[in-house]
């Protein structure tokens, strides 16, 4: 087995740490990124974070990287979910394109979410796209001022970032360079927070109602983890563009037949 250079954010917790650990028993070495408690220690919603990612990773691979997996993300009806899920994880992708282009074989993968396919707002969905950030930004305050619109503010990323991977995942930077681009979509992944809501039969009910996942339903982050890791590594030669839904049917169950 060839022995990769990753580059995980994220790593500190969640799916991230699960696949961080999930590389590194397989024999590959991972720099781990997150707030704290990883070897490169950085904000990704602010630019000095996300330069000192890039700067650190850099120096810390030798300039060359095997594979980037972009896990890092907020899922808070704050602004910062903004920075962190869109800028952030382009910025990541983005910025360590470069090593990227020095491996035999580099794969890139971001996290998005099943929640791309729940409400958004049609707003705040264009200032990503077409706007700055400062705009995304000061669209997020007033989505936050109110319960019934901060929720948006988390799908409405995640919805956006996987516009942006569609669009540029087929272009020259990166199909072009010979880099698959691509991201998975979890479903409800097992949490402390998730779990004391499934320890019950009425917790999981309510849950089942709101998300529909008939296939074994809520699951641990090494689920999701496993996807990443075969994105990531030279097997995935040709899969290009796709956000691959993990989420025991929910995408399914919401969409039926209307991707053909």
């Amino acid at each position: 087995m060839t022995t990769r250079t990753y580059l995980v954010t994220g790593a500190a917790s969640g799916i991230g740490k699960a696949t961080a650990e999930l590389l590194t028993s397989r024999g590959h070495r991972v720099i781990g990124a997150d707030l704290k408690d990883a070897d490169i220690n950085a904000d990704l919603s602010t630019l000095d974070g996300r330069v000192a990612l890039i700067n650190q990773a850099t120096e810390l691979s030798g300039g060359t990287l095997d594979a980037v997996i972009a896990v890092a993300g907020l899922s808070h009806p704050i602004p910062v979910t903004a920075s962190v899920n869109y800028y952030g994880a382009i910025a990541t992708l983005e910025g360590l394109r470069p090593l990227l282009t020095r491996s035999a074989a580099p794969r890139a993968v971001v996290v998005d979410s099943m929640a791309s396919l729940q409400s958004y707002d049609e707003e705040l969905e264009r200032l990503f796209l077409e706007g700055t950030e400062g705009e995304a930004v000061a669209r997020c305050v007033e989505l936050a001022s109110s319960p019934a619109t901060g929720h948006q503010i988390y799908s409405s990323s995640k919805r956006a970032l996987a516009r942006w991977l569609r669009t540029n995942a087929t272009t020259a930077q990166w199909a072009g360079a010979g880099i698959p681009l691509n991201a998975i979509a979890p479903g409800v992944v097992l949490t402390p927070m998730t779990r004391d809501l499934v320890a019950t039969p009425e917790g999981r009910a309510k849950l089942n109602a709101q998300v529909p996942m008939p296939l074994n339903g809520p699951f641990d982050p090494i689920v999701a983890a496993r996807l990443l890791a075969w994105l990531a590594d030279e097997e995935n030669s040709h899969l290009c563009g796709q956000v691959i839904f993990v989420d025991g049917g929910y995408d399914a169950v919401l969409r039926g037949d209307t991707t053909w």
